[in-house]
């Protein structure tokens, strides 16, 4: 816990808006990504039928687009942000992954890897200054 209070101190004393706007940017986009998943099914059947059977396809496209969907807005929001975004590490690991045993599509590699990358540093960096996670704690 204490590592957690230290990381949350040099956050909001390094915190400014260009990092804020980011985490935004990046949760609307994880946000964009679940309602296109529930969107392209044909398209997500074709990628998941390489990696799974039939019927974890019905339980991959559920799990990934309702994760997508509750963590980009929690994301953008600011609110439980490292929870939420570590909820996204295996999506989006197993996102860079599906290029390399599906078809490689270098568009989806690319936002997948931006993706898991931009993930890995807000589990590190957390909400920041301006966000509802700071706000909860000066009431609290």
């Amino acid at each position: 816990m204490e590592t957690v209070n230290n990381w949350n101190r040099w956050a909001n004393a390094h915190t400014n808006f260009f990092i804020d706007l980011l985490r935004v940017l990046f949760g609307a986009f994880i946000l964009y990504k679940g309602v296109y998943f529930l969107n392209q099914t044909a398209y997500l059947e074709s990628l998941f039928i390489s990696v799974s059977g039939k019927g974890a396809y019905m339980i991959l496209v559920h799990y990934v687009a309702l994760s997508h969907l509750c963590g980009g807005f929690f994301i953008v929001l600011g609110l439980l942000t490292r929870w939420c975004s570590l909820a996204q590490l295996p999506l989006l690991f197993g996102a860079v992954l599906i290029n390399f045993f599906g078809e490689m599509h270098p568009n989806n590699l690319l936002q997948a890897s931006l993706g898991l990358f931009l993930c890995c540093f807000f589990v590190f960096y957390g909400s920041g200054r301006h966000s509802v996670d700071y706000n909860l704690k000066l009431h609290a």
